[in-house]
C-alpha cells in the first residue's frame, strides 16, 4: 500500500471516530451504606458532582477521580447488582507517588507490585523493574469490597489517545512526563556528543508522542 493511500485510510478512520464518538462518563457501583461510600471516596480526594434525593425510594451520588474523564454514581435504588461485585481500574503516570496520596488518606492499600493485576498469587512485591508502561499496579477496596486496580501509564498503546489533543490530569502529571522528557534527552545528548538548545521542542515533540505511544 502506498504511503497516499495509507494517510487516505486513516483520515477516513479519524472522521469516522470523529462521527460516531461514544464517550465512556459513568460507571455504576453497587454498595449498602450510601454515606458511608460517599465518605470514602470524598476522603480519597475525588470531587462531589452531585448528592440526589427523590423522595424516599432513590438517592444517587456522582464522584469523580481528579483528572478523570469518567465518574461513578451509585446510591438508593440505582442498580440491583450485589455490594462489593464492582471491579474497575485507576491510570496514573507515577504509580509510588500514588500509592503514597492514596495511604496518607488513610485508605488501606497494597504495596506496589508487578506481575498479575488480577492474581493475588501472582503479585510480585515492587514496581515493574524496568517500569515498563501498564506493568505495576497497587490495589484497594472500598467498604464494601468494590475493588481498584491502580496502573502506572507513561508509554500509551498506539491509537488509544488522540494525537491532536495532548493534556494531562495534574501539574503532577506534567511534572512526570518532564522528568521522563529530561532523562530521554539526556541520553540524546550523550549520542550527539554535544548541548541540543532546542530541547523545548524536543521535549514537547517527546511527551505528545509518549502520550499516543509513537516514537
Amino acid at each position: 500500500m502506498s504511503q497516499t493511500a495509507s494517510s487516505s485510510k486513516q483520515q477516513k478512520y479519524d472522521a469516522d471516530v470523529a462521527r460516531g464518538a461514544m464517550k465512556f462518563e459513568v460507571a455504576l457501583i453497587p454498595v449498602s451504606d450510601v454515606d458511608r461510600t460517599k465518605e470514602f471516596y470524598t476522603r480519597l480526594g475525588w470531587r462531589l458532582d452531585d448528592d440526589l434525593v427523590v423522595g424516599d425510594d432513590f438517592r444517587v451520588v456522582q464522584l469523580t477521580p481528579p483528572g478523570s474523564g469518567c465518574s461513578i454514581s451509585f446510591g438508593k435504588g440505582v442498580t440491583a447488582v450485589v455490594p462489593g461485585s464492582f471491579r474497575g481500574a485507576l491510570i496514573v503516570t507515577d504509580i509510588e507517588s500514588a500509592h503514597k496520596q492514596i495511604v496518607a488518606k488513610g485508605i488501606n492499600a497494597s504495596e506496589v507490585f508487578h506481575g498479575s493485576p488480577f492474581s493475588p498469587a501472582g503479585r510480585i512485591s515492587g514496581p515493574n523493574p524496568e517500569r515498563q508502561s501498564y506493568r505495576s499496579y497497587v490495589s484497594f477496596e472500598d467498604p464494601d469490597g468494590n475493588a481498584w486496580i491502580v496502573q502506572e501509564v507513561t508509554r500509551r498503546l498506539p491509537g488509544r489517545i488522540d494525537p491532536a489533543a495532548t493534556t494531562f490530569g495534574s501539574a503532577n502529571d506534567l511534572a512526570s512526563a518532564m522528568r521522563r522528557a529530561a532523562v530521554a534527552h539526556g541520553e540524546l545528548e550523550k549520542r550527539i556528543g554535544e548541548r541540543d538548545t532546542n530541547w523545548p521542542d524536543w521535549y514537547a515533540a517527546y511527551i505528545a508522542a509518549e502520550q499516543v505511544g509513537t516514537k
